[in-house]
């Protein structure tokens, strides 16, 4: 699946304002329900209870928050770059600035982890990278991530 089928423009967040992980976490939460006119606690709660279970910050400055929603009928993506970066309790003790969030359908199974994959794979690339720290707007930053999915796909 393209990241541009789980990613919408308006779902990409250039100067996302949080002070630590539980506060990331709640304007997450906050953003995605508004785009999913889902209930903010509920995103909130399944992002808690994943972050329980080891962090999700993988490295390099990158996190990929992820749950399971009942009711959801589909993949749905969030990318944020923190204004700042902060302790996300990654693998590699490093801050935290650039967050793909992925919500899946409770039933997804396989199309869940293929997204995970895919995201993991295009944020471990130092070009894209670079480019989403060097830009400041959502346009382009969302430009980059569902072009780059779309070459990693091919």
């Amino acid at each position: 699946m393209p990241l541009a089928d789980l990613l919408a423009p308006n779902a990409v967040f250039p100067m996302l304002r949080a002070s630590s992980k539980k506060q990331a976490l709640q304007e997450l939460a906050h953003n995605a329900s508004l785009l999913m006119g889902r209930d903010q606690r509920e995103i909130f709660e399944t992002l808690l209870q994943r972050e329980r279970l080891g962090s999700t910050g993988v490295g390099n400055g990158i996190a990929i928050p992820h749950g399971k929603l009942s009711g959801l009928t589909k993949l749905f993506g969030l990318f944020a770059r923190l204004e700042k970066p902060i302790d996300f309790e990654a693998l590699d003790g490093a801050p935290v600035d650039l967050v793909f969030l992925l919500l899946a359908p409770e039933a997804a199974g396989a199309d869940h982890l293929k997204a995970l994959a895919r995201v993991a794979r295009m944020l471990r690339d130092p070009d894209v990278v670079e480019k989403l720290r060097a830009t400041r707007d959502a346009g382009a930053m969302h430009a980059l991530l569902t072009a780059t999915s779309a070459s990693n796909a091919a």
